[in-house]
This record gives C-alpha cells, sequence and structure tokens, in this order.
C-alpha cells in the first residue's frame, strides 16, 4: 500500500513539474523595446526617378535611370533644411558622375551591397545625423544614346532589378 502511495505521489510531483517547465518555457518572448521604438520612429520614403548621365570620352554615351528607396528618421528627415529628395538626387549625382560607381562596360563588378552601404553613408555624413537608415534599390537602367535617338527595342539594358519590402507604399509622382 505504501509503494502504491509512494508510487502516485511520485507521479504528480512529475506531471506538476512537466506543467510548470511547459508553461514556463511557454511564455510570451520578451520583447525588444528599444528595437520597437527605432522601427516606429521610421518612416518609408519612395523615391523618385533620377536621370544621371554616364559621361565619356566624346561627351555624353547614355543615361543611368535610377530609382532609390529609403527607411528614415521621421524626427531627423523633418529638421533638415534642404528636402529629402532634392540631397538624396545630388547625392546620387556626386555617386555616379563624381565617384563613377557604376562602370557601365562591366556590369558585374557592381557591388549592390557596398552602393547602398555608400549611399547611405554619404546621405547621414551630409546631413551630420543618422537620418536614413536603410537604402533599397528598387532599379538601376542604363540607356544608351543611341537608343534615345533611335528607340529601337534591346538597346538598354536593365542592371539592377531590386524590390522594396512588401507593405510600402507605391512611388510618389514626380521625377527628376
Amino acid at each position: 500500500m505504501i509503494k502504491l502511495i509512494g508510487t502516485g505521489v511520485w507521479i504528480v510531483l512529475i506531471t506538476l513539474g512537466s506543467v510548470y517547465f511547459s508553461l514556463k518555457m511557454a511564455s510570451a518572448p520578451k520583447v525588444d523595446t528599444a528595437a520597437a521604438e527605432r522601427e516606429a520612429a521610421l518612416e518609408f520614403v519612395s523615391g523618385y526617378t533620377t536621370t544621371v548621365p554616364v559621361i565619356g570620352e566624346g561627351g555624353v554615351n547614355g543615361y543611368l535611370l535610377t530609382r532609390l528607396a529609403y527607411k528614415a528618421n521621421k524626427d531627423l528627415a523633418a529638421k533638415q533644411t534642404v528636402p529629402l529628395p532634392q540631397m538624396i538626387t545630388d547625392e546620387l549625382y556626386t555617386l555616379l558622375v563624381g565617384k563613377k560607381m557604376i562602370d557601365v562596360a562591366t556590369v558585374g563588378s557592381f557591388d549592390v551591397d557596398a552602393f547602398r552601404g555608400i549611399v547611405k553613408e554619404g546621405l547621414n555624413r551630409r546631413f551630420g545625423a543618422e537620418v536614413i537608415a536603410e537604402v533599397y534599390v528598387e532599379q538601376i537602367d542604363y540607356i544608351t544614346t543611341a537608343s534615345v535617338q533611335d528607340p529601337a527595342p534591346k538597346r538598354g539594358q536593365t542592371l539592377i532589378k531590386g524590390e522594396v519590402p512588401a507593405g510600402q507604399p507605391a512611388e510618389k509622382s514626380g521625377g527628376h
């Protein structure tokens, strides 16, 4: 009889221990409030299509059409004296014309992640604060001057076709 009672007590203790352990492990995950606040402070800024001339020997060889999107800090972006789209366009001209980040002759050598990082770094340096959190490449196209003068098919090429994260607003109308 004592063995039976001892076995029953042992089963009850094991059951209670496993239920307690299961409830402890199944509790809600801890929320990183700092990360949630940082994400709430960001807004999605859809970029305009920017046309940048590709200057080579003898003049303009073609045009890079770029469309980038950004996640920016709402408060810091609102404090800027120069509007965000104009500053972004200027930085793209600096990178793509001044520093020649994209070599159209060797498309395969273009590093998209490095380009995003350099755009983000350059914009934040010019703003004097961490305004831009992320840069998204929607598309970069190259159109030759010959295709502009004689628009036959297959004269231009898409260099990069990116995707903006799901759930983001559509592109704003207008262009530069």
